[in-house]
């Protein structure tokens, strides 16, 4: 992309709160459930979404706004997908408990495996190309190498469903947000994992009883941020033990029972969520005060994600099948 091009190379600047819609693009006939953009960062023009439409498809979201493949692989709706390392395949997951990974030139399936629950999250380990975790409905959580088409790992959680996964720096650790069997009980809805021995390392993390849909990693600091339906986003250390800052609650915006996406913007500075009235909020990290607030969707907005070239440009997704690019 001639947009990206400068970009190249260079610091990331400020990220600038976005005001103004570039493209709608609106091709799928049911929810999206996620949009990542592509991470090779001169193939960064692209984005994926994966629907409950049971379709993947990839986005010329920089350019043209233009539908360039859709994979219809599953035979359900499909919660979770992600961009390989390398830009050139997508790995996802549904609730026909089916993992795929697609060679997006050619559309052929590289890898396929059903699984023996309905997936929800997928997470490709960030320094370990071939390896991913999966997790969903299910008390477990497994580790897959591609190379093997073989689970490496199996991780053992006493809970229903794991709603997402991050992986801290390094690899050597991951956390799994999940939907606690005891509402009585508020251990175990963050649960920390050594990668390596599959050791249960804290599950004492967040003592509050609400779930948590999503997790972001700081991209400098050493902090993460936990989405949870007590309408607030939660700070913790990302080191052990994990500890909650009770001085910085990002809360306005609304979860509702949706898995509403959160991150951080690449320079740091920023927090972005969706909303299930449909807004985007943007908080100031430090202050944790909303900076801004963007009437992006009609519908539930689950998912807020900023490009990682461009300093401004912000893709946003709904429960109503929309994508939007804003600058």
């Amino acid at each position: 992309s001639e947009l990206i091009k400068p970009y190249l190379g260079s610091k990331y600047k400020v990220t600038e709160v976005p005001k103004s819609l570039i493209f709608y693009m609106s091709k799928h006939s049911g929810p999206v459930n996620e949009i990542q953009w592509c991470p090779v960062l001169e193939q960064s023009h692209m984005l994926l979404s994966a629907s409950m439409d049971r379709t993947v498809k990839v986005w010329d979201a920089v350019d043209t706004g233009c539908c360039l493949k859709t994979f219809s692989c599953h035979s359900s709706a499909v919660r979770a997908a992600r961009w390989s390392s390398c830009g050139r395949r997508i790995l996802s997951g549904g609730f026909d408990s089916m993992l795929h990974l697609t060679d997006i030139e050619t559309g052929k399936q590289i890898f396929s495996s059903k699984t023996e629950f309905r997936i929800s999250a997928l997470k490709f380990h960030p320094t370990e190309s071939n390896v991913f975790i999966c997790g969903g409905f299910s008390p477990e959580v497994k580790a897959w190498d591609l190379r093997t088409s073989k689970v490496l790992r199996v991780y053992k959680a006493a809970v229903q469903q794991t709603l997402d996964i991050l992986f801290l720096p390094e690899g050597r650790e991951f956390l799994t947000s999940t939907d606690a069997v005891s509402r009585d009980s508020a251990d175990r809805t963050i649960v920390a994992w050594d990668f390596q021995s599959a050791a249960k390392i804290s599950n004492q993390i967040f003592h509050e009883r609400y779930t948590c849909p999503s997790l972001s990693l700081h991209p400098k600091e050493s902090v993460f941020v936990a989405q949870t339906n007590g309408n607030y986003l939660a700070l913790f250390s990302a080191q052990r033990p994990y500890r909650i800052n009770k001085k910085k609650r990002y809360e306005g915006h609304k979860v509702e029972g949706f898995a509403v996406g959160c991150e951080f913007s690449p320079d740091g500075t920023l927090l972005v969520t969706g909303s299930s009235d449909g807004k985007v909020f943007f908080y100031n990290y430090h202050t944790s005060r909303i900076i801004r607030t963007l009437s992006a969707h009609k519908e539930a907005c689950v998912s807020a994600t900023f490009h990682p070239v461009l300093p401004s440009l912000l893709a946003t997704c709904d429960w109503a099948g929309e994508i939007k690019i804003w600058q």
